[in-house]
């Protein structure tokens, strides 16, 4: 049974640790900015995947003015951007420039008859069900749809200093397991065994006992 608790256990340890980095790290599309727009959004349920308003401003109890990036993928698949700072808070893009970065999106505005793609560098991800959509980072025109994405150097980084911390950590928590918790263990199994061999060798004594009052 504790076999089966111990994998699940690190399965979905793994799993949060994954889906963090996979909502976190930039990625890049390849995009048909079809439309702009500001919206009036008040986040609920959902707040975890909204930023908290502009850099520079508070907080609104009444909701807040939030710009949006429509688009088409090359695949013709819809997909919706939210334009919002992130300042000093998380994830650590220190983003300060959404008006800027609405106006570049609106001038890269096309049709279906006359194309002009753009690269779009977001993290998170599109949740229909809970109005959950990816924050733009930077946009950037390219020249069409086949266009090769930048190569994620800074996942890399990212993903090659995590893995030096974790094998780091692994290793201090490995000496410290052998040096403190394995001898410890030890000692309770080798308290536990020594206890049941007292308690055998006393029903031992009690059965001979007992066998030499029956015999008289």
């Amino acid at each position: 049974m504790m076999f089966y608790v111990k994998w699940v256990f690190i399965l979905v340890f793994w799993g949060l640790i994954g889906s963090v980095l996979h909502y976190t790290l930039p990625q890049v599309d390849i995009v048909r900015i079809t439309d702009t727009y500001e919206k009036r959004e008040t986040p609920g349920a959902n707040s975890i995947f909204w930023s908290r308003g502009g850099a520079g401003t508070g907080e609104d109890a009444g909701g807040r003015d939030v710009f949006f990036i429509q688009s088409r993928k090359v695949n013709d698949r819809v997909m919706i951007y939210r334009n919002e700072d992130t300042g000093w808070g998380w994830p650590p893009y220190f983003k300060f420039d959404t008006s800027n970065l609405q106006a570049e999106a609106a001038d890269l505005r096309s049709t279906a008859a006359d194309p002009q793609y753009a690269a779009i560098r977001h993290y998170g991800w599109r949740i229909e069900f809970f109005s959950v959509f990816p924050n733009a980072v930077s946009i950037w025109p390219v020249d069409g749809p086949d266009a090769s994405k930048p190569l994620p150097w800074v996942n890399g980084i990212i993903l090659a200093v995590l893995g030096f911390f974790g094998i780091a950590i692994w290793r201090r928590w490995r000496r410290f397991k052998e040096a403190r918790i394995d001898p410890k263990l030890e000692e309770l199994q080798d308290s536990w065994e020594a206890t049941e061999d007292a308690v055998a060798e006393k029903r031992s004594r009690l059965r001979r006992w007992w066998a030499m009052r029956t015999y008289r």
